[in-house]
């Protein structure tokens, strides 16, 4: 079901997020995100030669993070290849700072405290739960029978589907399901 008919509009603003896994003759993993930011009219912008053209990218951001079998993460990188001023580009070795960390529960929150602030990029930032989200949908295939207990690890609760007191839990793993407690009254 489609959203309901909106009212009459013109398009001022485009950002895609496209992100990919592949695996690596060596074992690996290499996931990617692209974020673009494009606007359909110039915008002033002093750093960039007066103005940013429409159609031209605002923002061109990419980053890489290779991990292991275990969600454990061997290599990060990032470029900005478009960005409002000049010295957004140095924001992205931040990035690397994600060597070491395994993606799962918590990873999120981990991932930005290490990459995020002052020293980061909000966009790059931003691209780390699609980064996530990518790597479990990549690897999802590989993991054979142990694929719901794997997927236990980053889902439950994520979601209504996957609630440690609904039916999917209960019927595919038992074992951590609990049924929920009703409300007590306030009265």
């Amino acid at each position: 079901m489609p959203l309901a008919k909106p009212m009459r509009r013109q398009l001022a603003h485009r950002r895609q997020i496209i992100s990919d896994g592949y695996q690596r003759e060596d074992g690996l993993w290499d996931i990617e995100a692209r974020m673009t930011d494009v606007k359909t009219a110039p915008v002033d912008n002093l750093e960039r030669g007066g103005f940013v053209s429409a159609g031209e990218p605002f923002h061109d951001i990419s980053a890489r993070l290779t991990i292991d079998a275990t969600f454990t993460i061997v290599s990060a990188d990032a470029v900005i290849d478009a960005s409002p001023f000049k010295n957004c580009p140095a924001a992205a070795k931040a990035f690397g700072g994600l060597v070491g960390t395994q993606i799962g529960p918590g990873w999120h929150k981990e991932a930005q405290d290490r990459v995020a602030g002052v020293a980061g990029c909000t966009h790059i930032t931003e691209l780390l739960p699609v980064l996530a989200t990518t790597a479990i949908q990549s690897l999802w295939p590989t993991l054979g029978d142990d694929v719901l207990r794997v997927g236990s690890r980053f889902l439950l609760n994520s979601c209504r589907s996957w609630a440690q007191d609904g039916e999917v839990v209960k019927r595919h793993l038992p074992e951590l399901y609990q049924s929920s407690k009703p409300l007590e009254s306030i009265e």
